[in-house]
């Protein structure tokens, strides 16, 4: 059920894009730099694009943007959880060979407590 409302969904939002894509076909030009500054600084680029590959373009750059600036801030939380999970796997070894070297029992009464449950 939810597959297909995900499915429905998609469908929807991929004939809205097609409609988006549809209305904004005209040409527009993308500079640069405005053209007092382009003049001052000597840099004419431009170049003739449709109005929603400037729009589709400008959406891919912002979630591309908000996704490296995410990872970046998360990084100190992804080395806190590799060190905590060094520092667990350093515990858990050490634990094992405490166990290891505490196995013998040095009272009956303690091994027959101890003893392993088959």
């Amino acid at each position: 059920m939810i597959r297909y409302l995900r499915y429905l969904f998609l469908a929807v939002l991929a004939l809205g894009l097609v409609t988006v894509a549809m209305a904004n076909r005209a040409v527009v030009q993308v500079k640069v730099l405005p053209d007092d500054l382009a003049a001052f600084v000597g840099l004419q680029w431009q170049m003739d694009l449709p109005l929603f590959i400037v729009i589709f373009g400008g959406i891919g750059a912002g979630l591309l943007i908000g996704f490296v600036w995410e990872w970046v801030r998360e990084r100190k939380h992804r080395s806190t959880a590799s060190r905590k999970s060094r520092e667990v796997a350093r515990l858990e070894r050490e634990l094992a060979v405490m166990k290891d070297s505490t196995s013998i029992p040095k009272d009956d009464v303690l091994a027959i407590l101890d003893k392993p449950k088959a």
